[in-house]
């Protein structure tokens, strides 16, 4: 039975806190959907005992006549870059587990243990939300497939050959599957925006600041976001809320007051202007892709949105100016992890202390994460840093300027999340810039540092080389604006023909 986990997030919440169910049993369905799905490796780190002890504690919460939070009992699973305290966080990789028999151990369970929890756990808490687990992702956030975890793949629920997307592959999965009615994410390049849509769930990324980066272990620091996937769109918006807002312990965190996500969720579009910029539309997008997202915005339309087109003539240079960007911040957040403070530490025989660096960084890091970490440190290095790093934030500069042209025309932007649906795993790893390729579409908004999200549109059909597969619809918006993204999203989600989306049965 997984009646209650079936549920969105509010009408969950709202059985539990009105006494109609428990917190114990949503929590023991989700325990049980997590165990039947464990083939798909959405998680890392299963918290099952911890879960039904913060169950229990809500329903008796409940029961002593004690107001409970907006997600009340709601089962929810986090990914492994956020620290929660006293529980393995391994961020994919075999650096932040102990040693085990003087090699890298490459087991979840023997992973580093904050002594302290990240502010987006927290306020999960603080909500009453019920924490499952720790989900499946590419080492440090470093990858669009979850193929570079340390830990195995996690795999996409409607082609269980297929990627899930990444790098919050494992969240994707989890709610996409029926494991969890939500999830936490992070987006770097598109990290919830692309598995969201691949797996078909949605998937938010909050502009830079709105929600408080304190305990996540960071990839590229002026990029790195955290965010909701669930399967619709008020369940998103009511996670967002328990998660935004200032936190004086994030330096970059924004004072600006969080509205009423849910409410957004009903608000009348009608004369909403859209954007759709051909940029996103040209060769190497899938037809079926480019049919499905042309549908739902040709549905806005009918909706009242008033659909234009828009310029974004620095996008094509997304890609390259990300991957300087992102690895020269990846190869100094990186360097704390040196097999001295904590989780791995392997010690050379010849000993030293460069020994003790070497040994441990090349056992505990993975390929993708050496790549990313050789190519920051060399576009920073003398005589290489105004030639490419430099020149890469001016050119971050010029994205930005686009978005913000663009939007004084218009009120959002209306793309694809992805040029394909889910590819095959094992397709792209001996190509990495295939791989990165497939975040053309969304890399430019997290260098803008605008807020964006995706919403699940038709499927592919279904052909001889794959069975129908999920698409998703872009949505972006200037600074802070995640109320109109919802209220947008909400209009399409409830005249879509194929809401709600389900994988098919295994």
């Amino acid at each position: 039975m997984r009646d209650l986990i079936d549920l969105g997030v509010a009408e969950l919440a709202g059985r539990i806190a009105g006494g109609e169910a428990s917190a114990e049993e949503a929590a023991l369905q989700a325990l049980d959907a997590i165990e039947q799905g464990k083939h798909l490796g959405a998680f890392l780190t299963v918290m099952a005992d911890s879960a039904l002890a913060q169950a229990r504690a809500i329903d008796a919460k409940r029961r002593h006549g004690a107001r409970l939070g907006p997600l009340a009992g709601v089962p929810i699973a986090v990914k492994d870059l956020l620290c929660t305290r006293g529980f393995p966080t391994t961020a994919g990789s075999k650096i932040l587990t102990r040693a085990d028999a003087g090699r890298a151990a490459a087991d979840p369970t023997r992973g580093w243990r904050p002594p302290y929890d990240a502010t987006v756990i927290e306020r999960l808490v603080a909500a009453d939300a019920v924490l499952v687990g720790k989900t499946n992702l590419d080492e440090f956030g470093m990858g669009s497939s979850n193929e570079n975890s340390a830990f195995g793949v996690a795999r996409n629920p409607w082609d269980p050959t297929r990627t899930p997307g990444g790098s919050s592959g494992g969240s994707a999965v989890a709610v996409a599957a029926g494991m969890t009615p939500a999830a936490i994410g992070t987006d770097t390049g598109g990290s919830v925006r692309q598995p969201a849509g691949l797996c078909g769930v949605v998937g938010i990324k909050p502009t830079y600041g709105r929600v408080s980066r304190n305990g996540l272990i960071a990839f590229a620091s002026s990029l790195d976001q955290i965010g909701p996937l669930a399967r619709n769109v008020s369940s998103a918006a009511r996670v967002l809320g328990a998660i935004a807002g200032h936190d004086p312990r994030d330096a970059t965190s924004a004072t600006i007051a969080v509205p009423d996500y849910e409410a957004a969720c009903t608000r009348d579009v009608r004369g909403l202007r859209l954007g759709v910029p051909e940029e996103y539309f040209g060769p190497g997008l899938d037809p079926d892709v480019a049919e499905s997202v042309r549908e739902a915005i040709a549905t806005l339309q009918r909706e009242g949105c008033v659909v234009r087109p828009v310029e974004l003539p620095h996008t094509r240079f997304g890609v390259a100016t990300y991957y300087i960007i992102a690895t020269a911040e990846a190869s100094s957040n990186l360097a704390r992890f040196d097999g001295v403070r904590f989780g791995l530490r392997l010690e050379p025989p010849g000993g030293g202390l460069d020994g003790l660096y070497g040994a441990t960084r090349d056992a505990g890091f993975g390929p993708e994460v050496k790549r990313r970490v050789l190519l920051g440190t060399y576009v920073l290095s003398a005589g290489y840093y105004d030639a490419y790093y430099r020149k890469a934030q001016q050119v971050r500069t010029l994205i930005r300027r686009d978005f913000d042209a663009a939007f004084a025309e218009v009120d959002l932007i209306a793309t694809p999340i992805a040029p394909t649906p889910a590819f095959r795993l094992g397709e792209r790893v001996a190509d990495p810039l295939s791989m990165y390729l497939g975040d053309v579409f969304t890399l430019p908004a997290s260098l803008a540092g605008i807020a964006g999200l995706s919403v699940p549109t038709r499927p592919t059909r279904a052909r001889e080389d794959r069975p129908a597969l999920p698409t998703g619809l872009q949505l972006l918006g200037p600074p802070f604006s995640e109320d109109r993204l919802l209220a947008v999203a909400a209009t399409w989600e409830r005249v879509s023909p194929t809401h709600p989306l389900r994988p098919p049965s295994p």
